[in-house]
């Protein structure tokens, strides 16, 4: 498991960007954290690192946003849906065979139904600090 801190949101995207020339096509990145953890703020970076000038918001209404760059990136986003039962009907499966990125935010409420090969970052705030702890780990290193 690898753990780093950010101090703030241009620290978090420099994290983001490091990770990005790091992973290739058809990684799949799981994201977990509490409610402005960071989670679409470390997405942000992460398009930035893949060459996309559109803005990466949270998805959360429209649940899947698609961003081309240098890799396509599938921008996730599980916050409304209460468990791996809603999640079944949106075809998440197609996203998991893409040749691009596929992150998704809130994932722990699709589970059961990711691929093992997942790339887990968990993300711990710190509102008194305003410090993000990233948790960076496969499923076999948990």
């Amino acid at each position: 498991m690898r753990v780093e801190r950010t101090n703030s949101p241009e620290e978090t995207w420099e994290l983001a960007a490091g990770l990005a020339d790091e992973l290739g096509p058809g990684t799949i990145i799981a994201l977990h954290g509490d409610l402005g953890a960071g989670k679409t703020c470390f997405i942000q970076g992460y398009a930035a690192a893949l060459d996309i000038d559109e803005p990466i918001t949270s998805p959360t209404y429209t649940l899947i946003g698609e961003y081309k760059g240098r890799l396509p990136l599938h921008h996730i986003d599980l916050y409304r849906l209460s468990g791996p039962e809603e999640v079944l009907g949106l075809g998440l499966e197609e996203y998991f065979r893409a040749d691009g990125i596929t992150a998704i935010e809130w994932a722990e409420r699709a589970e059961g139904l990711l691929p093992s090969n997942l790339l887990h970052i968990r993300i711990e705030a710190d509102s008194h600090t305003g410090t993000r702890t990233f948790h960076i780990f496969r499923e076999n290193e948990a």
